[in-house]
């Protein structure tokens, strides 16, 4: 499993990110489904509220690092914080935001 934790130290939660923009979030009591509407039709679980909440402040916040704080996430569950983002953003449900002037 050293592939996974290689991915998940690669994960720079210091960029700007967003939900990818194929990707509708739909509310559910333990957080939120997050569905692609690309061709695959992939549906990943957001198992908690606060998960939900970091995806969500992602684009209206200048780094990952920063909507963890937004979201109110405790600083001891950053890291499992992290993981789970470096996982989002390895299925394509989240993705690197382009900063003004770049272009996508």
């Amino acid at each position: 499993m050293a592939g996974a934790s290689a991915v998940r130290q690669a994960f720079d939660i210091d960029a700007p990110r967003q939900p990818h923009p194929r990707v509708v979030i739909r509310p559910e009591p333990f957080g939120a489904n997050a569905v692609s509407l690309r061709e695959t039709r992939r549906l990943t679980f957001l198992k908690t509220a606060a998960l939900t909440r970091v995806v969500r402040a992602l684009d209206q916040q200048p780094t990952a690092r920063v909507a963890l704080t937004a979201a109110g996430v405790l600083s001891e569950l950053r890291q499992s914080y992290r993981a789970a983002l470096s996982a989002l953003a390895t299925s394509s449900m989240i993705c690197r935001r382009p900063e003004k002037g770049e272009s996508r």
